[in-house]
């Protein structure tokens, strides 16, 4: 279970998320929506351990993220941001690196290590680029090594930054089928989603975000009733989309809608 209790914090002056307080259980899928810019990135970023919050606090099963050390960390959290700096090395080696938290110094790869790497492998699709140069892959190749780099630390929680970002929507769908396996092998999946079909069909829990504040958070049917979605995105909803988007469509609200601040 992760708990965030009271958190406050941004960058220099710069509160970007503030008195945010949410308990996400253990086993579940849950997305963290709102507009660009609501400090749903810098909130992940203090839930897995990246950024110190200035107030408030962060509990992984009970206990604050300050009482593990690197490696237990290193062990129970993974993180996948929206981008990163590409190395030179090859895909094998990129996903290796998820082990590291498991080896010591020097490191020494075991059997099981790589057994592991060829298993995310497989279930990321990067098997056949496991030769190949990760600053020769595109984007949304590079995306799915560093799917499959979180896979392969066998964390108990996944914190995942728009983890469709440079996917085209069938890599997409087979991302978030991804989170439902991790879900029913008992694993906690906590990501930032833009999609709000991706977000509605795949997550157990929203937690909708504006201006730095929690909106509302529940299940989706929760969300979707309370109205909060519309008001906060400026949208209506209507069902009747693609079933694998969950079944909805979207579109801009009319001025008085935008007004009246109903849908």
């Amino acid at each position: 279970m992760v708990e965030l209790i009271g958190v406050t914090g941004g960058y220099g002056r710069q509160m970007a998320v503030q008195d945010f307080s949410l308990t996400l259980p253990s086993g579940e899928v849950a997305a963290l929506v709102g507009p660009n810019g609501c400090g749903k990135s810098t909130l992940l970023r203090m839930a897995a351990g990246i950024v110190p919050p200035s107030a408030g606090q962060v509990l992984l099963k009970g206990r604050p993220l300050s009482g593990f050390s690197r490696r237990e960390l290193g062990q129970l959290i993974s993180y996948l941001p929206q981008s990163r700096p590409v190395p030179g090395i090859s895909v094998q080696s990129m996903v290796m690196h998820g082990r590291f938290p498991y080896l010591g110094y020097p490191r020494r790869y075991r059997k099981e290590d790589w057994q592991m790497v060829q298993k995310a492998m497989e279930w990321a699709g990067v098997t056949h680029l496991a030769g190949r140069d990760m600053s020769r892959l595109s984007g949304g190749e590079r995306q799915k090594v560093y799917f499959a780099m979180c896979l392969v630390q066998d964390s108990q929680v996944l914190f995942l930054d728009e983890p469709t970002t440079y996917l085209d929507l069938s890599h997409q769908f087979e991302i978030m089928e991804l989170t439902r396996q991790l879900k029913q092998a008992g694993k906690t999946v906590i990501m930032v989603l833009h999609d709000l079909g991706l977000a509605l069909s795949y997550a157990d829990q929203l937690a909708v975000m504006q201006s730095g504040r929690l909106v509302f958070a529940g299940s989706p049917q929760e969300v979707l009733e309370s109205g909060c979605l519309e008001q906060v995105f400026r949208v209506r909803i209507q069902k009747g989309g693609l079933q694998k988007s969950g079944g909805y469509l979207f579109f801009p609200a009319g001025p008085k809608e935008e007004k009246d601040g109903e849908i």
